[in-house]
């Protein structure tokens, strides 16, 4: 057995993190799900920037979007989009229904432009959810203070929501909130709870990176902050999803909001490159790689259940950090408006490469003949 599947047979879901369509026809992606063990995958504004600038891929079904009156970029950019995560959702179903709505999902982001704008990202959320009518895709939303007040409502009204962009463990406390609440709100109205699903998207290795320029350069503590970290997140996730008020929930058929690690490609060379992999495997667990970690995983990963070990080696290290004047805080709320200000960027490159490619010769000259 590979250490791929080794690593899901302790517990942890594998999804890819990127997506694209030279990787799903050229069937290398149904390839990873057959025979790496890969069980989901997720997209972003930055995934599908490199995607469809990088590939005349999409130019086919651009003609055919164009020669159909279809001329605004963003709507271009969903109907490329959304058939990505169709495919990739139809690949996947089988592990889907196999885990009875575990796993198996592809999420589809709101566009990085409603990330302060509750109202606005309820009402794409909405749309796109409907558009797509799977049940294993999930739409994310981040965990900006906006982003909160929209995942309650989006739960509420059944939508599987993936949330993403998040940092700390004060937002990861109002976002399993938020969950709960849109839970209640359903079993209130009499609304089955039975599958919906839900993912908490941290991000990891950002953490490092932002802590360990602020670290003098022999300190223990770097390389250290995002593991700990994470393993603080995780004791919340077993702390709240324990509790009575969850036990209820559950009697009720719902499914708890699972932690899944994000940006778990390791930045620093001077750190083992499959670190934020080894160091975040617990049982329920999901983490989204980027291939050249899962490939440096089936290479020479090493698998120990490690996040529930110590949790207390966890408090000591944010401990320590503190101490040494770390302002973990101050380092995800600025953690929280860079990733925001990133996907706008690779949003504008997104619309501006959809639009240049609306005047090529083969998109705009093949659509020109489809018009006459």
């Amino acid at each position: 057995m590979n250490r791929l599947a080794r690593l899901h047979d302790a517990g942890v879901s594998i999804w890819l993190d990127t997506l694209s369509r030279p990787l799903l026809e050229s069937g290398e992606f149904e390839r990873l799900v057959r025979e790496d063990a890969v069980t989901g995958a997720t997209s972003n504004p930055t995934i599908f920037a490199k995607a469809i600038t990088g590939s005349d891929r999409y130019d086919e079904q651009l003609q055919a979007a164009l020669s159909r009156g279809v001329r605004d970029p963003q709507e271009l950019f969903f109907e490329l989009g959304l058939e990505d995560i169709a495919r990739a959702a139809r690949l996947l179903r089988p592990i889907y229904d196999a885990t009875e709505g575990k796993d198996g999902f592809v999420s589809f982001e709101c566009t990085p432009d409603l990330a302060e704008d509750t109202e606005g990202t309820i009402a794409q959320a909405l749309e796109l959810w409907g558009r797509l009518a799977l049940p294993n895709v999930m739409i994310k939303v981040p965990a900006t203070a906006a982003g909160v007040p929209a995942i309650e409502e989006l739960t509420a009204r059944g939508v599987n929501i993936n949330v993403t962009l998040l940092f700390s463990g004060e937002r990861y406390e109002e976002v399993i909130e938020a969950y709960l609440a849109g839970l209640e709100r359903r079993a209130t109205g009499g609304e089955t709870l039975g599958g919906i699903a839900s993912v908490a998207s941290f991000f990891v290795s950002r953490v490092d990176a932002k802590a360990d320029a602020l670290l003098a350069a022999d300190s223990p503590l770097r390389g250290k902050i995002a593991v700990a970290n994470a393993h603080r997140a995780y004791g919340r996730y077993l702390a709240r999803f324990s509790r009575e008020r969850w036990e209820a929930l559950r009697r009720r058929g719902a499914a708890a909001q699972r932690p899944l690690w994000a940006s778990t490609g390791t930045k620093d060379p001077h750190y083992p490159d499959v670190l934020y992999v080894e160091e975040l495997i617990a049982p329920g667990v999901i983490n989204t790689m980027p291939e050249q970690t899962l490939r440096a995983f089936a290479d020479h990963g090493n698998i120990a259940r490690a996040l529930d070990t110590d949790l207390a080696a966890a408090e000591r290290t944010l401990a320590a950090a503190a101490e040494a004047g770390l302002d973990l805080r101050a380092i995800t709320a600025e953690l929280e408006r860079d990733g925001i200000s990133a996907f706008c960027d690779s949003y504008r490159q997104l619309l501006d490469c959809i639009e240049s490619k609306l005047t090529g010769p083969s998109v705009a000259g093949a659509a020109g003949q489809g018009d006459r």
